[in-house]
C-alpha cells in the first residue's frame, strides 16, 4: 500500500479565471480591498460632484473631485484654498475660495477684493464685475468664501462668512 494520495481533480478553467490557483488568498485580498477603499472614501476623500458655474474656470460644472476630510487636521484653512463647505442642515456641499481670513476685514469695492484696505491679487478670476460687499470685521472662526465666477450677477452667488466648523476639508484637484 502506497501513501501517496491521488492527483486532485485541476479545477475547471472558469473558476481558475475568476480565482486564481489559491481560492483563499484571492478572496482574502479583496476583502482588504473593499475594506480599505470603505474607509478610504467614507472617512478620508469624500468625492464631489461640482453642480453649478460659480467656480469657473477653475472648476466645471459636472466634474468630480475629490476632498482631503484631513488636510485641516493639524493645519489651518488658508488664503486661497479651494474648500468644501457643508450647508446647516442639509448633506449638501458648496465648493468655494478662501479669501478671507479670521481677524481679518474684508470688502468688495465694484469687484475688487480688498483685504485690510489692500487689493487682493487673484490670478483665478478672470474677469470681475461690479460686485460691492461692505467692509466687515471677521471673527476668530470665521473665514470668507467666494466662488471664482465674478461675471455671475452677485445675487446668485452662495458666498460670505463661514465658521470653521462648516469647512469639511480641502478639494485635491
Amino acid at each position: 500500500m502506497s501513501d501517496q494520495q491521488p492527483p486532485s481533480k485541476p479545477s475547471p478553467w472558469w473558476i481558475r479565471l475568476a480565482v486564481g490557483e489559491r481560492p483563499k488568498r484571492t478572496f482574502a485580498r479583496a476583502g482588504m480591498l473593499l475594506v480599505s477603499s470603505l474607509v478610504v472614501f467614507k472617512f478620508l476623500f469624500l468625492p464631489i460632484r461640482v453642480v453649478g458655474i460659480s467656480m469657473v474656470p477653475t472648476y466645471r460644472n459636472g466634474t468630480i473631485n475629490f476632498v482631503n476630510r484631513l488636510s485641516y487636521a493639524s493645519a489651518n484653512p488658508k488664503r486661497g484654498d479651494v474648500v468644501a463647505i457643508k450647508l446647516a442642515g442639509s448633506r449638501e456641499l458648496l465648493l468655494k475660495r478662501i479669501i478671507a481670513l479670521p481677524g481679518e476685514r474684508i470688502a468688495i469695492q465694484h469687484g475688487a477684493v480688498k483685504i485690510n484696505g489692500r487689493r487682493l491679487q487673484e490670478p483665478y478670476v478672470l474677469s470681475n464685475h461690479t460686485w460691492n460687499y461692505p467692509e466687515l470685521l471677521l471673527a476668530a472662526d470665521e473665514y470668507f468664501v467666494i466662488g471664482d465666477n465674478r461675471t455671475m450677477d452677485q445675487r446668485w452667488h452662495d458666498y460670505g462668512i463661514r465658521k470653521r466648523e462648516d469647512i469639511i476639508g480641502k478639494v485635491l484637484f
